[in-house]
């Protein structure tokens, strides 16, 4: 999987080369999230979903900063007849680079905090790649994929998953 975001996202700076006219006024996108856990992580939890929030703010040509917050639901896999739930809110920072019109890579980092009682905080990073269409003079559809790793924190282990977005971008 990783070899896949990494071949678009080469592709995308080899295959487009004009400057995305998107990228020169602020922008807020809403959007749906999805998480697959990985490895020890994902032994233990189902697919994760949720919603975020970014505001994006044009620094140059093709760079973006970018501040996102949202909300991300896991479930426990079934032990013993019990499910539970495990909710965070993660809250990160980053940057977002164009590598043509419609192609970018990002990277964020920021915190995830835990909604149950002793759940804590969690360090996050998340790189990912996407493309983003234009649907309108101000409007824009997103879809993202992203690799995120959190701190241990309080679980036995640490939290990691491929995470999809599809978003709507729109001019503030």
């Amino acid at each position: 999987m990783k070899k896949l975001l990494l071949l678009t996202a080469v592709a995308g700076l080899f295959a487009f080369t004009s400057v995305n006219a998107q990228t020169k006024t602020p922008r807020l996108s809403i959007g749906a999230e999805f998480a697959f856990p990985m490895g020890d992580y994902g032994d233990v939890f189902n697919l994760g979903y949720g919603g975020s929030l970014q505001y994006q703010h044009p620094v140059a040509a093709n760079l973006l900063i970018t501040g996102s917050a949202g909300y991300t639901n896991f479930q426990t896999k079934e032990i013993l007849g019990v499910k539970e739930n495990a909710g965070y809110i993660p809250v990160k920072a980053g940057a977002r680079y164009y590598f043509g019109e419609y192609f970018f890579g990002s990277a964020e980092i920021g915190a995830a905090f835990g909604t149950k009682d002793g759940a804590g905080t969690k360090f996050a990073y998340s790189p990912g790649v996407g493309v983003d269409f234009p649907v309108s003079d101000s409007g824009s559809i997103e879809l993202g994929a992203r690799y995120e790793g959190w701190t241990k924190g309080d679980h036995l282990v640490a939290p990691s998953f491929i995470g999809l977005r599809l978003a709507y971008n729109f001019g503030i």
